[in-house]
């Protein structure tokens, strides 16, 4: 991945910040993406500024972001070679409150921002006729919680595993992989978001006794980026949570 440029979306924090610090590590080109300006530029500044990196604020729900993403990284860079839509929101609300407000969020955000980018990366990645793009789904898709009421947003993310499977059909041909990642209970900023105050108090959810780290998904990201015979695949990282259960 040494030189390869890699476009992430959601990368001021948590998740998307490892990934953009590993990858960076790596020695590879990447393209920072969030929507609050702010908090990018800090999240920039506090990986030190790197030669190999820079940054774009925007709101992914809009077409005109991914396409600018894509005209800064080959400007910059010439190439896209990954791109990572890892930008997302997800709370819990039970299905009897949900109103529109609430799914134009999700789908917007989720299913439009992921499937808008995606639309925006794959022309180049034809005229290369090479590229990976990877997914954030999660677990509860295939493995619900009565517990925890989320109807809207795993719909969302429900779509987006679908989407997936339909682009690694229709582009593998292009040698274009799309893949999805579906992580457990991952210690980041959004348990906090979402009124989890001792995340660890959810490690009996997973068969490892254990919530996983944001450095693991920025490993498992790595990995899909560089396979060039996966595709069409969700791969959880989620420690047997879709497995099995203790008792």
């Amino acid at each position: 991945m040494k030189n390869k440029t890699v476009i992430i979306t959601g990368a001021s924090s948590g998740i998307g910040k490892e990934m953009a610090r590993y990858f960076i590590e790596k020695g590879s080109n990447v393209i920072m993406n969030s929507s609050n300006d702010e908090n990018l530029k800090t999240s920039y500044m506090e990986l030190g500024s790197p030669l190999n990196a820079t940054y774009f604020a925007g709101d992914i729900s809009k077409q005109e972001t991914g396409k600018r993403l894509v005209e800064l990284a080959i400007k910059k860079f010439n190439s896209v070679d990954v791109l990572i839509n890892n930008a997302g929101v997800f709370a819990p609300k039970p299905f009897l409150d949900v109103d529109e407000k609430d799914l134009e969020l999700y789908w917007n955000v989720n299913l439009k921002g992921t499937y808008f980018t995606s639309q925006a990366v794959i022309p180049q990645m034809i005229k290369q006729q090479k590229g990976s793009i990877i997914n954030i789904g999660t677990v509860l898709v295939e493995h619900a919680i009565g517990g925890f009421p989320a109807t809207a947003p795993v719909s969302s993310k429900g779509a987006i595993h679908s989407l997936t499977r339909q682009l690694a059909a229709e582009f593998g041909k292009d040698n274009i992989k799309v893949n999805t990642i579906a992580p457990g209970i991952i210690r980041s900023p959004l348990q906090g978001k979402i009124g989890v105050e001792d995340a660890d108090s959810l490690a009996g959810l997973h068969l490892l006794n254990r919530i996983g780290e944001v450095n693991e998904i920025a490993e498992a990201a790595y990995y899909l980026a560089s396979a060039d015979f996966v595709t069409g695949e969700t791969i959880n990282i989620a420690g047997g949570h879709t497995v099995g259960h203790s008792i």
